[in-house]
């Protein structure tokens, strides 16, 4: 592929929605705040780093920084704190670096928190060969469409008698055709020709029937668009074998939360992989979706590019399309370059180094 090509298909991945007023609002030069949610263990340091680039770029956007910690209120139930809740509602666009979950009993996962506060049922992971980082697979571009909100993360499980313990899985109507009408409007409105849908039906009949029976009916409607639908499993085979045959997916949300973390390793693992979760009523928080890694924290080694490139979804998602081409070229630039790169991109840069090697770049352009 062409440099030339590979950019603008880099570009094509990265965005949301094209023209889905619903979503994206153009902020134009208007100051625009926005909930950082930096995160624990690396998660400050990449925030910073962002930040950084965004202020080389002369993004017009306020950071109003915001700590997301479980806490228990009214009746005993989890919820985030209220200062990050009212930011959130205020601002509707966020951003947010890894989040640690305490192994104790009862305690929830602070990202399934997030999405069940504010109804983020739709997670957009693109994953696109990045040019100039070698991995065993090249030409990958395709997008993960995960629906977030239920199935067998619906968190309803109990003990039937000792040693026996049932977990539901929930699938409803409504949810499946919304996460279907998602995939499909953002395979039209990104140019993209095939939808497949990931099931596994032939097992799960009722649960996976109707997530399936909503797909082919949303398909109906978008006669533009070619739908396939195909067992998990098969994907999977699929996948590691000629990544290439696949355009955008959609699935539940277990399958999503799997298949998007091995499409996420096709092109060099979730240190480079942007992610963006899309909730009703023009409301998103975008995210890197590695872990914590405690054992690097605050040692100046941390990667930030996945937080920074879906930095750039969240650019685009709000019609900033000049800033987000201009710190997606200096991100790729860097990278393609390899002289500034840090550990896991094949170098020996520090986090700082690599970030002021992309404000510069930034600032060039």
């Amino acid at each position: 592929m062409s440099g030339y090509a590979w950019r603008s298909t880099v570009s094509r991945a990265l965005s949301v929605f094209k023209s889905q007023t619903t979503v994206t609002r153009n902020y134009g030069s208007v100051i625009k705040t926005i909930t950082l949610i930096p995160g624990d263990g690396i998660g400050p340091e990449i925030s910073s780093a962002v930040m950084k680039i965004f202020d080389a770029a002369k993004v017009p956007v306020h950071w109003e920084e915001r700590n997301v910690t479980a806490i228990k209120g009214p009746g005993g139930k989890w919820m985030i704190p209220p200062e990050a809740k009212e930011s959130m509602d205020k601002s509707k666009i966020g951003l947010k670096g890894p989040l640690k979950t305490p192994i104790a009993a009862g305690h929830p996962s602070m990202n399934l928190l997030l999405r069940k506060t504010f109804d983020l049922y739709a997670n957009v992971r693109p994953c696109v060969s990045i040019e100039g980082y070698k991995t065993a697979y090249s030409d990958v571009d395709l997008v993960t469409i995960r629906e977030n909100t239920e199935g067998e993360y619906s968190g309803i499980e109990h003990v039937i008698v000792d040693g026996v313990v049932q977990s539901i899985k929930l699938i409803t109507e409504d949810a499946s055709r919304r996460i279907a009408e998602f995939a499909f409007e953002y395979a039209r409105s990104n140019q993209r020709s095939t939808v497949t849908a990931v099931h596994k039906a032939n097992i799960m009949r009722m649960s996976d029937g109707l997530f399936l029976k909503k797909c082919r009916e949303v398909a109906e409607n978008y006669k533009d668009i070619k739908f396939t639908e195909m067992y998990l499993d098969t994907v999977c085979l699929n996948m590691v074998q000629e990544p290439t045959q696949f355009d955008v997916l959609v699935m539940p949300n277990l399958y999503g939360d799997i298949l998007s973390d091995l499409c996420a390793g096709l092109i060099g693992g979730l240190g480079v992989t942007p992610s963006g979760n899309i909730g009703a009523n023009g409301v998103a928080i975008f995210e890197s979706v590695h872990g914590t890694a405690p054992d690097i924290a605050g040692k100046d080694l941390a990667n930030p590019t996945a937080l920074l490139l879906s930095a750039v979804m969240m650019l685009r998602h709000m019609g900033l399309h000049e800033q987000s081409r201009k710190i997606q070229t200096a991100c790729y630039d860097t990278i393609q370059d390899k002289k500034v790169v840090t550990k896991d991109l094949g170098g020996n840069a520090k986090c700082s180094e690599f970030t002021d090697e992309i404000c510069r770049r930034v600032r060039d352009l």
